[in-house]
């Protein structure tokens, strides 16, 4: 018997009995988290400002609670970084995930509780093995070690009670002692700030070892696999580690990366497998490698709610719990945790695919898309459109940013897209064509508006030179980490920004 399999015998499958219960029992766990919720944190400032002690029912909820940004947070967050004790969540909270900003702020800073860590974080990395090893049982995960790729943290000198930093890095800090034994970096490696020196000390650390597992944003985890490809001067990474079977990803979109992994890593049986970890919370678990959808993790210190996007701009859109969402339909999603988020608009859009378990893909972020004219372009269009394009032409793509033009000299509107190839396209032209054509396709007031070129014209595909977008997260001073590049925008700035790097 394998370690693995005693592992999993002890600590997994007993875990795995509970996640059964999802498929029949969704509403009673999430009306059980939202108790829980309430109950705990119903002496805080902000439990007694709004009455979490009368709240018996999810109406009683959306009457004393308000619907919540960043922006409306922030000044309890910016007290409890300062020290202040009950505020949003019961006791001092000294950890702080550092994500990107707001229209107002460079930066946001999301509690993370010791209750968060524990009944959110940590178990939805549980529930990721669980799960694995359910759909492997023949799996070798923990005869070797994982490769973890994280970001870093630090002191906020200003504010001597709070650390801050990327949440990977937060739970690499306060991880179990005992997890240390089955992963790499070293934890000095792993929390350098420098993700050009970081990248090429764990392509170092780990060339010799039996890596059977890596975890961590496509992007940046193979930046480093392809320094370790250099340094072992093999043509494929099964070379290296021979016992690779699993790469854990999460943060941005799997679909432009996955062409290149295939290439990379040409053995048959090595899986792929999406988590949706946020700064936020941890919320979903690709249950089953041949569905795209993910399990709604659903007796986490979570309650989900679920804003139609059809209505985001209403004043009165009608929010609903898990047991109101209807199929198909997109939805901004809300969370109350037990980190002291309530009501919290997390800016990503969802789309749900099963009721019976609540299973999901993500679509895009609520900022993230293009509404120039009416188009209504989400982020899922674009990946699509991508894939359509790579599949037609051959080419592979290593990121992008896309924009409109209001109104050019010839007084032409369109969207333009800047592209970083990893390999070009046999035909831009024919790229650029199959990119449009197929967002017509998916995406009817897209369609209506190139209708004739009357409103839009064709899009324009501009390619960026190698190393681009790298450049501009590193002038951003955001570069590796969970930072990631913004894909759709109305704005043109950081697009800008990037054509003037390109030249």
């Amino acid at each position: 018997m394998s370690l693995t399999s005693i592992v999993n015998k002890l600590y997994f499958q007993s875990r795995r009995k509970e996640l059964d219960q999802y498929t029949h029992h969704a509403e009673e766990l999430q009306h059980e988290v939202m108790q829980y919720l309430l109950g705990r944190a119903k002496n805080t400032e902000y439990g007694r400002s709004h009455l979490f002690a009368a709240i018996k029912t999810y109406n009683d909820f959306t009457q004393n609670v308000p619907v919540n940004t960043y922006e409306e947070l922030k000044k309890d967050i910016d007290r409890m970084r300062h020290g202040e004790e009950n505020i949003l969540w019961p006791g001092q909270v000294k950890w702080y995930a550092k994500s990107s900003g707001t229209t107002n702020d460079k930066s946001k800073f999301i509690p993370i509780t010791s209750e968060g860590l524990q009944n959110i974080h940590y178990k939805g990395g549980t529930d990721v093995v669980a799960y694995y090893l359910g759909n492997n049982p023949k799996s070798r995960l923990f005869n070797g070690k994982g490769l973890i790729l994280g970001g870093s943290h630090s002191p906020n000198y200003n504010l001597p009670n709070s650390l801050v930093g990327d949440l990977s890095a937060i739970l690499i800090e306060n991880i179990n002692p005992l997890a240390n034994l089955v992963r790499v970096p070293k934890k000095e490696t792993a929390l350098l700030s420098d993700f050009e020196v970081k990248r090429d000390r764990i392509a170092h650390e780990t060339l010799n070892k039996n890596i059977t597992n890596i975890s961590g944003v496509p992007s940046w985890m193979l930046s480093v696999l392809v320094r370790v490809m250099e340094l072992s001067g093999k043509q494929h990474l099964e070379e290296v580690w021979p016992n690779l079977e699993v790469f854990f990803h999460g943060g941005i979109a799997f679909t432009p990366y996955r062409e290149q992994y295939e290439q990379l890593i040409t053995k048959s049986d090595m899986r792929y497998m999406e988590t949706y970890n946020a700064s936020e919370g941890f919320f979903g678990v690709q249950n089953d490698l041949t569905d795209s959808s993910m399990m709604l993790m659903l007796d986490y210190g979570v309650f989900y709610e679920f804003l139609p996007m059809d209505e985001f701009e209403s004043e009165r859109p009608n929010i609903v719990p898990l047991s109101g969402i209807e199929l198909g339909r997109n939805y901004a999603m809300l969370i109350s945790t037990s980190c002291g988020l309530w009501r919290y608009m997390i800016g990503d859009t969802v789309k749900f695919t099963s009721k019976d378990p609540y299973k999901f893909v993500i679509t895009g972020r609520t900022k993230y898309f293009i509404n120039a004219f009416g188009e209504e372009l989400i982020m899922d269009n674009a990946e699509k459109g991508l894939e359509a394009a790579c599949k037609a032409t051959g080419a592979q793509i290593s990121d992008y940013t896309a924009a409109p033009i209001y109104m050019d000299a010839n007084a032409k509107c369109r969207h333009q897209w800047l592209i970083e190839f990893a390999k070009d396209p046999s035909s831009l032209a024919e790229f650029s064509a199959v990119l449009d054509a197929k967002l017509q396709e998916i995406n009817s007031d897209y369609e209506a508006k190139r209708f004739h070129d009357i409103t839009l014209q064709p899009l324009e595909v501009i390619v960026a030179r190698q190393g681009l977008f790298s450049d501009w997260l590193k002038m951003k001073g955001k570069l590796g980490g969970q930072h990631k590049i913004p894909r759709l925008s109305n704005s043109r700035t950081n697009l800008e920004e990037m054509l003037a790097l390109n030249n």
